[in-house]
């Protein structure tokens, strides 16, 4: 059967401007983990997983090279628990064709 299954992870899609927005609230925490400073910070696709809120997994474009893409982790809460941003982890070295998996 195609689509989501419960608790796991959506099939992938380009990034929307809201997807962008939320990676744009993150972008100095990951600079701070990193200890890096990023001049290309792009959403390029992502996925999501819905618990109890959402969780999204955020394929970056962090520089011009070939490893220069991030993946992101990102929790949404729920609007009834304020619907807060956090930032949850980080992959980094990926290329634009490495796939999103769950971390």
């Amino acid at each position: 059967m195609a689509g989501t299954v419960t608790g796991g992870l959506s099939p992938t899609k380009l990034a929307t401007p809201e997807v962008q927005a939320i990676t744009n609230q993150v972008k100095s925490q990951l600079e701070e983990r990193a200890n890096a400073k990023y001049s290309i910070f792009k959403a390029v696709s992502d996925c999501t997983q819905v618990v109890a809120g959402t969780n999204y997994f955020i394929k970056v474009q962090t520089g011009d090279g070939e490893r220069d893409y991030a993946h992101l982790r990102v929790f949404k809460a729920l609007p009834s628990r304020g619907g807060g941003i956090e930032f949850v982890g980080y992959q980094l070295g990926k290329t634009k064709d490495d796939p999103i998996t769950y971390f």
